[in-house]
C-alpha cells in the first residue's frame, strides 16, 4: 500500500520540473533521485547510491529486487533527439560498470547470490511528468563471475 501512495503521489515521480534552471549535474542528480524513488515505488530497495569502487569504476544504484542484486546505471536526458538514453552506454561505461560491481560483490565476500546489471532511463521533458524505463538486466558483463584462484608461478 505504501509503495502504491508513492508512486500514485510522489512530487518527484509527478511533478514537472523547470528545466530552464538547472545545469547538466543538477539533471542528473534530479534524474537519479528520480529513478531512485521509482525503484523503489516499484519493489526494490535501495542499498546504496553513487559508488565509487576504490580501482575505479561507479555504480548510480545498487538495488535489491526480490532477491536479486541489481546494479543500476542512470541515464537522464531532457530529450530524446540523440536517441535512446540507453544507447549511452557504451563498452568504456560497461567497463566502468563492471569494475564497480566486482568490487561491491568483493565487498560481500563473493556470495552466491543471482545479481543483473539493470539500466533506467529519465526523460525530463518540458511541460510534462517525468518519463521512466526500467531496463532490467539491460546488458550483462561476462567477467563478473567469481574471481578464479590466483596462480603462482615459481621463478627459477
Amino acid at each position: 500500500m505504501i509503495r502504491y501512495l508513492i508512486r500514485r503521489h510522489s512530487p518527484l515521480l509527478n511533478a514537472i520540473p523547470d528545466l530552464r534552471k538547472m545545469d547538466k549535474d543538477d539533471i542528473g542528480r534530479l534524474g537519479e533521485n528520480i529513478a531512485a524513488r521509482y525503484l523503489y515505488a516499484h519493489g526494490g530497495k535501495v542499498l546504496y547510491r553513487n559508488y565509487r569502487a576504490p580501482m575505479g569504476g561507479e555504480i548510480d544504484i545498487v538495488l535489491r529486487h526480490g532477491k536479486i542484486l541489481a546494479f543500476v546505471e542512470v541515464k537522464t536526458r531532457t530529450s530524446d533527439a540523440f536517441g535512446r538514453a540507453a544507447d549511452a552506454v557504451d563498452f568504456h561505461k560497461k567497463e566502468l560498470i563492471s569494475r564497480g560491481a566486482h568490487s561491491w560483490l568483493r565487498l560481500l565476500g563473493y556470495p552466491n547470490i543471482p545479481w543483473r546489471c539493470d539500466i533506467v532511463e529519465v526523460y525530463l521533458k518540458p511541460e510534462t511528468v517525468p518519463e521512466i524505463n526500467w531496463l532490467q538486466s539491460a546488458f550483462t558483463i561476462s567477467d563478473l563471475h567469481q574471481p578464479r584462484p590466483r596462480q603462482w608461478t615459481r621463478r627459477r
